[in-house]
């Protein structure tokens, strides 16, 4: 388990060294703009500055669900926009810690990669709208949240601006596969925010069929962000599933940060 924390440890040392040094180095002006994915389940439409990694690291507490009785996770997600209309991604989880009744176990998450294109560009009233294919690289033994896990999932992501609040929406399909044959998982999630002052409020629903289980898991998600710079914003918040398939409680925090300095 180690060779999975280690390598997580420090990614997120050079992250902070890294923010640290660019304060001292670089202009406001000259900073490019973070696009936070996290907190919400849904994904924005729209991509990462070119040409700049941006990382989104953080934490979740999970509390009372089918699988666990508590699970504490380390969530790790780098994007690298390369091009107007394309972005690549890697998705890993470097630590699980989980506890079913007095048996408590830690391990490593699984790994996805990914890819995720602009289909149409958002102008005006017109929102940006984006599909994605992502893959699992390495399956892990640690228990799910009520989401489950997916051998590979297809998106469709829109995102608007409209009146000061901006919205979200995903439409996912899922293959899952467990002891019975393959089955497709179908999510929709939608996610509003609006800024209060410099921070940002989110509100989402969403739902996932649970294909395994012939069950459903329903949740709401709040959250609040707040950048402490143009690249570095930090997040926290808190959600609960209304289906007794659901994990009742989870709660979260983290940091996205955008390395000051292109690749090329």
């Amino acid at each position: 388990m180690s060779l999975f924390v280690r390598p997580a440890a420090g990614l997120l040392a050079f992250v902070i060294m890294s923010c640290a040094v660019s304060s001292a180095v670089a202009q406001e002006s000259d900073v490019p703009e973070a696009n936070p994915g996290r907190p919400t389940v849904s994904t924005p439409a729209t991509l990462t500055p070119i040409g700049y990694l941006q990382f989104e690291n953080g934490g979740i507490y999970a509390a009372r669900s089918p699988e666990f009785d508590t699970r504490f996770s380390l969530t790790q997600v780098t994007k690298l926009t390369v091009a107007p209309r394309l972005q690549f991604l890697a998705l890993t989880e470097p630590l699980v810690a989980s506890r079913v009744v007095e048996d408590k176990e830690q391990q490593p998450g699984e790994v996805f990669a990914g890819v995720q294109a602009v289909a149409l560009a958002g102008s005006g009233h017109r929102p940006t709208v984006a599909v994605s294919y992502i893959r699992r690289l390495y399956e892990s033994p640690a228990p799910e949240l009520d989401l489950g896990t997916f051998r590979q999932s297809a998106l469709v992501l829109v995102s608007e601006d409209f009146l000061g609040f901006h919205m979200d929406l995903n439409g996912i399909v899922n293959e899952q596969a467990g002891t019975r044959p393959r089955r497709a998982q179908f999510a929709q999630t939608l996610s509003i925010s609006h800024p209060i002052g410099k921070f940002t409020i989110s509100g989402e629903l969403w739902h996932f069929s649970q294909p395994l289980t012939n069950g459903n898991a329903v949740g709401n998600l709040w959250a609040a962000s707040y950048p402490l710079r143009k690249n570095l914003v930090v997040d926290a918040g808190f959600d609960h599933g209304f289906t007794s398939t659901s994990t009742h409680w989870e709660g979260f925090a983290g940091f996205t940060y955008v390395l000051p300095h292109r690749l090329w």
